[in-house]
């Protein structure tokens, strides 16, 4: 059996907060005298409040650029040692603004941290004002020439209007920034739709229920829009099991599909688990497992020199014997 650390590929989906080291979560709340959050517990179905509360509680122990910068170089550093030869994170600069004294400080502390080896997604929330969702876009494209990568929308996508933030995607676009929002986690296939069509959306992040719909599903494929599934965030929210991840549909359908983490201290996975996870539970070969990290690779925004280089590592892995 292959080693899945060795396989090369690409983490696309992974949230600063929830990137923490749980040692580094308790040294640091220790520090700030604030309680460590209780882990989501397993096998029970939870609503995005019972996350979002946990979430949030972690987000607290972030007091300084230092405490930020660490978190992002520990967090690539794991995703390297997990076999990524690329990394976006995605950061919500207002979530720490305050505490730093500015959006910038937030993404700069956060570039510092990631020293070249990843690259950041600006997100605003489906839940906040559009005008939020535009300065954070204004701020993506400031950042464009230095390690700034993409443009999200992230929490709860029933809480916003799609509508509401083409402008802020048309002005991420118009830095040459990628739009990846967050969709179709819990809204129908519409919302995946919606994202495509209106924000020029490049990857989605989730979007399962798009497996549901033909039409969807189609448009994905001529877009090649890949959808960042991560297999361990959806029991705990009760969106579906990994058994039934309709990853294999997708991949008939022709739709991009790249494996990613999420939140790995709140869901206890990281990146290689995610891949030994479908293995396991979908009984994936390794050459399905090699053709999601070549998906995750070609749909990142590292250098054309490094995707071309970790194609060619991933297809010297499949062929090194097992």
């Amino acid at each position: 059996m292959r080693d899945l650390r060795a396989l090369p590929k690409a983490n696309l989906h992974l949230h600063l907060t929830g990137a923490m080291r749980p040692a580094t979560l308790a040294e640091l709340a220790a520090r700030a005298g604030l309680p460590v959050p209780r882990p989501l517990p397993p096998d029970v179905v939870h609503d995005w409040s019972a996350f979002q509360t946990r979430y949030d509680a972690a987000r607290a122990v972030l007091r300084t650029a230092a405490d930020i910068a660490r978190v992002v170089a520990e967090a690539v550093a794991d995703d390297l040692a997990d076999g990524a030869g690329w990394v976006e994170l995605q950061v919500d600069p207002a979530s720490y603004a305050d505490r730093l004294g500015s959006a910038e400080a937030v993404v700069e502390a956060a570039l510092a941290g990631a020293a070249g080896r990843a690259g950041l997604v600006l997100s605003a929330s489906w839940a906040g004002p559009p005008e939020q969702a535009l300065r954070v876009a204004r701020l993506a494209a400031r950042y464009a020439d230095s390690g700034v990568v993409g443009f999200g929308l992230s929490n709860d996508e029933r809480r916003g209007r799609v509508t509401d933030f083409v402008p802020a995607a048309r002005l991420a676009a118009e830095a040459g920034l990628r739009c990846v929002p967050h969709a179709g986690f819990y809204a129908a296939a519409w919302h995946v739709r919606d994202c495509v069509r209106l924000l020029g959306a490049v990857r989605i992040g989730h979007g399962l229920t798009a497996a549901r719909d033909p039409a969807t599903l189609d448009l994905l494929a001529r877009r090649r829009v890949a959808l960042e599934v991560c297999p361990t965030s959806y029991p705990p929210l009760g969106v579906g099991t990994v058994a039934g991840l309709p990853l294999r549909a997708l991949l008939a359908a022709g739709v991009p599909v790249a494996l990613g983490t999420d939140d790995p201290l709140l869901f206890g996975a990281g990146l290689a688990d995610q891949y030994a996870l479908v293995r396991r539970r979908l009984a994936l070969t390794d050459a399905e497992l090699a053709t999601l990290a070549g998906h995750s690779i070609e749909a990142s925004s590292a250098p054309p020199e490094r995707r071309a280089a970790l194609r060619a590592e991933v297809v010297r892995w499949l062929g090194a014997a097992s």
